[in-house]
């Protein structure tokens, strides 16, 4: 037996049995775990079970219920250890009787059974008639010296067996040795043990095997791979040496039935977190155990599948088929569900679209718009142009529309957040600065993978690439007060909160939440009855990618923050949704469950921020109680032409402020700005005299002008060479940015040349 000792550690390996590893240890290559650490066989009784691993995982919620198991482990298919309470006394009684029929009266070798094989061979030497005891089998599921090779086993290893197994009996009892048996033993195919073996063919726990069931998986262990004839004229026999040769009746049919079930197992447990439970794997959490604890809600995990069923079964027809929802604890980082698709409902159910890279579309709007407060470049009450103005995309003369497709003049920064309005957030980010906004966004955490340059302008309106999961986690910083702190996986829900690192000042994160909770401020946009209002404070942002391939619904309360993505996983647009259509429901009904019973407060205001009274000129907007960081106050808003003659003539194209980028792939004297003078009524000026950066241009009518790079000032004068008005225009030479291709690319706008990612609401 000196090769029993020195052969464990391989025989526990080939048997699915890992040494309890440190929590992030994962299974070797190619075998079931790490050695069993013992000296001498057999090991303890106690040790082989504990070191025992299933092929999958089990993810645990909160409260210790089981979420979801996963596979980790495609050597062999194992379930759990099942004590021997827990098999159904059929097929302990068909084991027995088929594999070691004096199993209960031996010492491990049934000698009368091998005196009767010995004979067997002198009188018929090509005769293979077995006398391995049960507990001769087991000897050799823990050593594989003790297995048969291509040409059989030798006498001395026979020898070794047999000791082998006499060890076993002198350190086990018989229900040990029983029960190891059936749950080591190899079956069919990639199955192995019992669990696994009641799972797949059956589709049942082994407690509940009849003993048609039983006699086949009996038979089974004798010739796993055996041809379903054998196979079942086995099992009759069996049947009958057990009493029943009735159960003989149909077995053939019965046979093949339950043999083509090798690839779905039934777990007693739901599945209700696939992906999050890959999640959790791939950050080596798994203990030694091979179980995973998560910080997963078991109840909101349900709800929030069950919301997102339900909401994409109402958008049947309109080219929907999946989504995603990450909820998280703002103060720990912990998730607490994780939805990465739609199930039965997806095209991909595999993928786990909360950390698919995806465009952003309006949901960066109010990480600019946060930014541009702490620079004191705006307040929540400035005003902002919301004209026509031309967007640098990457190529073509391509003026940036709103997504109801209309301007509103003058608005405040409050309304133009809320009410995610395209051409003031070009505005601002032009006032910020795109190197700036791209710094920050990778302070928060998104992958972004280019600075600012890359992305232009089209960058306030979304054309960067993001995950749900970044996204979300994002979106917690401003419910934190701006303080950033990556998630938690290992966190608890009502932990100590995280310590981070300051993306925004309290006042301006507040002032953020304070906007886009508002909802006389996106009415404009959304109506003050839509899946974005709620019975309790939250602040809320949605957005719409180019084509309508994405559309997300991102918001907090001073608890949660809940991120939904609603799309197609291979980017197909969507017909008529948009994130308040799509993902808007679905992330109300989750808020509904998390305050099902109480409605939280607002966050408190920081003593940095000062209310103040303010008043809007020409009736722009109603007056209103509105929040400044404390040196920025002012008690009036007016536009800067307020005091302009209202009769006089204006440049109504270009707009001043134009970024006008050149199409690489048009001639560049095919490219045209249309230059246009209006007077009070609207009508077009024609006897107005046009300047280019201080010359004569052209006179009256429409003429245009073929945009040469570099800054540039327009002037329209009258007959006396008086000033009227004044355009800036900034032409800058075509380059690829992001969205011209990958997930995100699209034909262009109706009227312009190359695909630029548009932000929507």
């Amino acid at each position: 037996m000196a090769t029993a000792g020195r052969c464990l550690g391989g025989a526990v390996l080939a048997a699915g049995l890992w040494l309890a590893p440190a929590a992030s240890a994962q299974p070797a290559a190619g075998a079931g775990g790490q050695a069993l650490a013992s000296e001498g066989f057999p090991p303890e009784y106690a040790a082989v079970r504990a070191a025992w691993r299933p092929s999958d995982v089990r993810v645990l919620a909160a409260d210790g219920q089981e979420l979801q198991r996963l596979r980790t482990d495609f050597s062999a298919r194992r379930g759990d250890w099942l004590p021997l309470a827990e098999v159904s006394a059929a097929l302990q009684r068909a084991v027995v009787m088929s594999e070691d029929r004096r199993f209960y009266a031996h010492d491990g070798i049934d000698w009368l059974a091998s005196a009767s094989a010995a004979w067997a061979s002198v009188w018929n030497p090509g005769a293979r008639r077995g006398a391995s005891t049960l507990s001769m089998q087991l000897a050799a599921l823990l050593d594989p010296a003790l297995r048969r090779g291509p040409g059989g086993r030798g006498i001395l290893q026979k020898l070794d067996q047999m000791q082998a197994a006499r060890a076993l009996e002198a350190r086990w009892s018989k229900s040990e040795i029983l029960e190891a048996y059936l749950n080591l033993a190899a079956w069919r195919g990639e199955l192995v043990g019992v669990d696994a073996l009641s799972r797949v063919l059956f589709q049942k726990h082994a407690s509940g095997l009849t003993l048609r069931e039983a006699a086949l998986a009996a038979v089974l262990l004798r010739g796993p791979n055996a041809p379903v004839p054998t196979l079942v004229q086995r099992g009759c026999a069996l049947l009958q040496a057990l009493g029943r040769p009735d159960e003989c009746q149909g077995l053939r049919d019965f046979t093949q039935a339950a043999l083509s079930r090798t690839r779905e197992v039934r777990f007693d447990a739901p599945a209700l977190a696939p992906h999050w439970a890959r999640v959790l794997w791939d950050a080596g959490l798994a203990d030694g155990h091979g179980e995973i604890r998560s910080t997963v809600d078991r109840g909101l995990q349900e709800a929030t599948v069950r919301a997102v069923r339900r909401r994409l079964s109402e958008l049947h027809g309109t080219g929907v088929t999946d989504a995603a929802v990450v909820v998280l604890d703002n103060r720990s980082g912990a998730v607490l569900a994780y939805v990465g698709s739609s199930g039965v409902l997806s095209e991909a159910a595999d993928v786990d679209h909360a950390r698919a890279l995806r465009q952003a579309g309006s949901t960066l709007k109010p990480f600019l718009y946060g930014l541009a407060l702490d620079q004191r470049r705006l307040t929540a009450g400035s005003l902002l142009d919301d004209s026509p103005v031309g967007l640098d995309g990457g190529g073509g003369l391509y003026v940036p529309d709103n997504y109801d497709h209309r301007f509103g003049g003058w608005v405040s920064a409050r309304t133009a957040l809320a009410s995610s309005l395209n051409v003031p957030a070009v505005r601002t980010l032009m006032l910020v600065g795109t190197d700036a906004f791209a710094s920050r966004l990778v302070e928060l955490g998104l992958p972004l993978t280019r600075g600012g340059d890359y992305y232009g302008y089209s960058l306030a309106l979304g054309s960067a690439d993001v995950t749900l999961l970044s996204l979300s986690n994002a979106y917690r910083a401003l419910a934190r007060g701006g303080d950033y702190a990556p998630v938690n996986l290992r966190a608890q829900p009502g932990a100590p909160a995280q310590a981070g690192t300051r993306a925004y000042s309290p006042g301006a994160a507040w002032i953020v939440g304070d906007m886009l909770a508002d909802r006389p401020a996106r009415a404009r946009t959304f109506g003050l009855d839509s899946p974005l209002t709620t019975r309790f404070w939250t602040a809320v942002k949605t957005g719409t990618s180019r084509d309508m391939r994405d559309n997300w619904c991102v918001g907090w309360s001073v608890d949660y923050t809940v991120g939904v993505w609603v799309g197609n996983s291979a980017g197909a647009s969507m017909r008529h949704v948009s994130g308040v259509s799509g993902a808007g429901p679905i992330w109300h009904d989750v808020f509904d469950w998390l305050y099902r019973n109480h409605a939280p407060a607002p966050p408190h205001r920081p003593a940095e921020v000062e209310a103040r009274a303010v008043a809007f000129g020409d009736g722009l907007e109603p007056a209103r109680t509105e929040y400044f960081l404390g040196d920025t106050a002012q008690a009036r808003f007016s536009p800067p032409d307020a005091q302009a003659d209202p009769g006089r003539p204006r440049i109504a194209e270009p707009v001043d402020g134009t970024v006008v980028a050149l199409d690489p792939d048009i001639p560049q004297g095919r490219q045209r700005l249309r230059l246009r003078a209006v007077d009070a009524g609207g009508r077009v000026v024609v006897d107005a005299r046009w300047f280019l950066d201080g010359r004569p241009y052209d006179a009256g009518g429409e003429p245009d002008w073929a945009p040469e790079p570099g800054a540039h000032v327009f002037e329209l004068r009258d007959a006396q060479g008086v000033a009227l008005d004044r355009a800036r225009v900034i032409v800058q030479a075509g380059r690829f940015v992001a969205g011209e291709a990958g997930p995100g690319a699209s034909a262009g706008p109706k009227g312009g040349n190359h695909p630029v990612p548009q932000g929507q609401h």
